[in-house]
């Protein structure tokens, strides 16, 4: 019990670090016990710290890789760990579906910017001309809707990095990503609304091992992706920044004294996750302490 205290309240440690401070709290302080008769008490702790490391390491209760030794934890019954089981499973199909979700949405964004590059290239060949200038919405962008009587309050920070509105009204912004859905960019997939002919196209505008996933998306075997509005209030105005732009997030804070709508569906590439290996742990040897 003692070893075992010793290294889960270190957390990580050594043999050598556990064996001194056990053989400094029980060896004798009698003066009349002689040297030899001391050393034998201490070489004989050290080898029942061997002993303990041993048992802990071969109940999963502690780790060792060369002369770390690592604290596990304690065994727990049976129950117990049925249900933390649970939980981990739980944990992990709740992170399958947000993965899943991630998935899906960057096949519509694809298939969105590839449809609206194919328009755009075929009115340029059809006018035999690019468009005019003035004419060009560049992406990423946001549109801001709101009524006609509504008063708006527009801030712009010096160095043009940052906008502050203020509405007296209920107002509803979308991204671009949600515009280009409304035109049918995204071939109906986001609403199950997606013809043959549409999924043909869609399937033709992604990689060939998501092709699967698209044709499941329309058959709606995978449940809808469609973003719906999120409502925020506030009296402190609406705040974009340059950078919610550029890097295309969605860290826009949507606020007025009425109420207002978010429709945002722009998602960043998922991290995948990678989980570690688990080492091989060696036994504990008494010539460890001679390394």
């Amino acid at each position: 019990m003692k070893v075992c205290e010793k290294v889960q309240r270190k957390g990580t440690t050594s043999y050598n670090e556990v064996a001194d401070e056990l053989v400094a709290e029980f060896s004798t302080t009698d003066n009349h016990i002689s040297p030899n008769e001391s050393a034998y008490d201490q070489k004989n702790i050290r080898r029942r710290v061997y002993d303990a490391l041993n048992v802990l390491m071969a109940m999963n209760i502690i780790s060792k890789e060369k002369k770390e030794i690592r604290w596990i934890g304690l065994p727990a019954n049976s129950a117990q760990e049925c249900q933390n089981l649970e939980v981990e499973k739980q944990r992990r199909l709740e992170r399958i579906k947000q993965k899943q979700s991630q998935l899906q949405e960057l096949i519509l964004q694809q298939i969105a910017f590839k449809n609206l590059v194919q328009r755009n290239r075929q009115a340029e060949q059809q006018a035999n001309r690019p468009p005019p200038s003035n004419s060009v919405i560049h992406l990423p962008f946001i549109i801001v809707n709101t009524s006609k009587k509504t008063v708006i309050d527009c801030s712009i920070s010096n160095d043009k990095f940052e906008y502050l509105f203020n509405f007296d009204n209920t107002f509803e912004i979308h991204d671009d990503i949600e515009v280009l859905k409304r035109m049918g960019m995204a071939c109906g997939l986001e609403s199950g609304t997606c013809s043959a002919e549409d999924l043909k196209i869609a399937r033709s505008l992604v990689p060939k091992a998501l092709e699967p996933y698209v044709t499941e998306m329309a058959q709606g075997s995978i449940r809808s992706v469609y973003v719906t509005s999120s409502s925020g209030s506030a009296s402190n105005g609406t705040r974009f920044s340059a950078s919610d732009f550029s890097n295309g997030g969605d860290g826009m804070l949507a606020t007025s004294s009425n109420g207002s709508q978010y429709s945002g569906s722009r998602v960043e590439t998922p991290v995948s996750y990678v989980g570690d290996d688990d080492d091989d742990d060696d036994d504990f040897n008494e010539n460890d302490d001679d390394d």
